[in-house]
């Protein structure tokens, strides 16, 4: 957290690079505001700041309907928490207590109950539960300003089961009824919301990458929106997300046959988009440690919607080239993924892959068995070690860390070997301390692809 001093400048220079990292409640109107908020300015005397959202809400505070806090970009892992601590609110965040216990995130996290919330309470000052509450009740409020969903709607998408209890913990948290958040009276399958990010943005990079990479029919790309399938555990939907640059937030179209998956779907494409890096102190980082290498502001990771996806583009882009991994994956999803009545199609499934002999692949038989123990992997298990993969043969340390990278969005792979980040270092002709560039070596390998 930062001190009351620096919130203080921050606050009244409006710098939406601070967006996200503090909250700013005003006593007299009882109301939190992002620091970005178009709000005239209160009096410093009046005002409280507080770390997170959720902080504000629980000392009493309502959001204000004007900055809305909840579009408000997140916090990265690197500000300084616990790793447990983090990864616990990450899996939250993700819809992890939505369909299961506090005891089952525990265990999945190899601890207590009692030491969860323990730490949870002392990086955020909540319990896990608490927070889990607040996380749908902001993505509730959301809809009920952004779409025309009806509130019965509303609460499933957000994970109540009961539109009894959505109404009493939005109540009490935001002092307010759903109905005073209520607008418009028509009914639209299609769900927009914005999604903040903290600028800079470089978006020309993001898409230019994108654009040599776009597979037909299953993603679609113009010069200020991307768009793609998707499959969120099972359940198919789509999104498209356009850019709004002064607004620093991206416009995003939603539509999920389930609703009750919004949650993950949603955290899916901020890390897809790489919504929550601060590229300011990334960029700061990485210059301290090669001063003299030409940095691209705003630089973000372009992810891949999951780890099986990520593995099979690694694995057919093996020493090829872009344009080439990009024909096979492109035949990949026409000749296996499943068609939409509009012509779309979803990325194939670890089954389908696994059925498949792959005949209309033009490649040694040796590349079609990797690809095919790779789907094998995920259909006996859907949960994967992705280090495992290199128990596979023809599967190294390359395709697995190019994965984890753009996968799992994975901030300190730094790719090494890869012929494109040597050309680049050639080009550059710097000299980089690459382990003081840790934790942010994916940025790196980004970097230097930029050089190319």
């Amino acid at each position: 957290m930062y001190t009351p001093e620096v919130c203080s400048e921050a606050r009244n220079s409006r710098d939406a690079r601070f967006d996200g990292l503090f909250f700013v409640a005003v006593k007299s109107t009882g109301i939190y505001c992002r620091p970005i908020c178009p709000a005239p300015a209160a009096k410093e005397s009046n005002v409280e700041y507080f770390q997170f959202a959720h902080n504000a809400a629980q000392a009493g505070f309502r959001p204000c309907i004007r900055c809305r806090p909840d579009s408000a970009p997140g916090s990265y892992a690197w500000l300084g928490t616990e790793t447990t601590a983090v990864r616990a609110k990450k899996l939250i965040d993700e819809g992890a207590l939505l369909r299961s216990s506090t005891s089952c995130l525990a265990e999945r996290l190899g601890i207590s109950v009692r030491y969860l919330n323990k730490i949870f309470s002392h990086y955020f000052g909540t319990s896990p539960k608490q927070y889990a509450l607040y996380k749908q009740c902001d993505l509730a409020k959301q809809l009920l300003q952004q779409t025309d969903l009806p509130v019965t709607q509303v609460a499933f998408a957000a994970g109540f089961k009961s539109l009894r209890r959505f109404n009493d913990a939005f109540q009490k948290l935001y002092q307010l009824s759903p109905s005073r958040f209520r607008k418009g009276t028509n009914r639209d399958a299609l769900i927009s919301i914005y999604l903040s990010y903290r600028p800079p943005y470089n978006w020309q990079s993001m898409q230019q990458f994108l654009a040599k990479r776009i597979v037909p029919n299953l993603e679609w790309l113009n010069e200020q929106s991307y768009g793609r399938t998707v499959t969120v555990q099972g359940i198919t939907g789509r999104f498209y997300a356009t850019i709004e640059p002064h607004k620093h937030r991206f416009k995003v179209d939603v539509t999920l046959s389930d609703l009750s998956l919004l949650v993950p779907m949603i955290a899916q494409i901020r890390r897809v988009l790489d919504l929550d890096a601060d590229t300011h102190f990334i960029e700061s980082h990485l210059r301290k440690a090669a001063p003299d290498l030409r940095l691209q502001e705003g630089l973000r990771l372009p992810g891949i919607w999951d780890e099986f996806e990520a593995g099979i583009r690694a694995i057919l882009g093996q020493q090829i080239s872009v344009q080439a991994a990009k024909n096979l994956l492109t035949l990949l999803v026409s000749e296996l993924g499943e068609k939409t009545e509009d012509g779309m199609q979803y990325f194939p499934s670890a089954q389908a892959v696994f059925d498949s002999e792959l005949v209309f692949f033009n490649m040694p038989a040796s590349r079609k068995a990797a690809i095919r123990a790779f789907a094998q992997q995920y259909v006996e298990q859907p949960q994967v070690d992705i280090d495992s993969w290199q128990n596979i043969k023809g599967i190294g340390p390359w395709t697995v860390n190019y994965a984890k990278m753009r996968g799992l969005s994975h901030p300190d792979i730094y790719l090494g070997g890869d012929l494109g980040v040597k050309k680049a270092l050639e080009k550059s002709q710097q000299a980089i301390n690459v382990d003081k560039c840790a934790p942010f070596r994916s940025y790196l390998t980004f970097q230097l692809w930029q050089l190319l």
